[in-house]
């Protein structure tokens, strides 16, 4: 059987996007858990330990069965995870997903994200078929801006007061990018 992280889908110049695997554990509570992406996510409470290590073991890897497929980041040289990067909302029908990217602090405005998220596109639309992909951006979020609309992605909508921060609203940005 082919590992993931040997397909050349999925092997770029700087990173490897693999499966997640029981030892992820500590870094995935640790990003589920920073209070700071949670507004640029959809969650707003804390992950336990334990049902992380349940996604870990539910999951088949495998975006037919779960709608949704979450990749690990991983340093090519060292082997070191820095990041997550997710298809979900999987939507069969109209062959779509919504796209998400953490990478951590450390790592971050390294290429490390862009080529993560180039890596991610090429199986979505070469194997996966789908035809589009999309993003909601906090519209302050100017780096992860700047990713979107330097891969390719456009800004099609503007949701407005869509998000509240600390007592403030903010706007999203929704991205698309369309498989032609």
């Amino acid at each position: 059987m082919e590992r993931i992280d040997e397909s050349p889908f999925f092997v770029g110049r700087q990173v490897i996007l693999r499966a997640m695997e029981p030892e992820d554990l500590d870094f995935l509570y640790q990003i589920e858990n920073d209070t700071t992406l949670w507004p640029h996510g959809i969650s707003n409470v804390p992950y336990s330990r334990y049902a992380l290590r349940q996604f870990i073991q539910e999951s088949q890897n495998d975006i037919y069965a779960d709608r949704q497929l979450r990749l690990m980041v991983v340093l090519k040289e060292s082997r070191e995870v820095i990041g997550c990067i997710d298809l979900f909302d999987y939507n069969v029908r109209h062959s779509r997903a919504e796209i998400g990217l953490v990478i951590a602090g450390p790592f971050q405005h390294r290429g490390l994200g862009h080529e993560a998220l180039a890596l991610l596109l090429r199986y979505a639309f070469s194997f996966l078929r789908l035809h589009q992909v999309y993003a909601y951006v906090v519209s302050k979020n100017t780096p992860a801006i700047h990713l979107f609309e330097h891969i390719g992605f456009e800004r099609v909508a503007v949701l407005k007061d869509w998000i509240q921060e600390n007592g403030v609203y903010r706007n999203v940005d929704l991205y698309t990018l369309c498989q032609d």
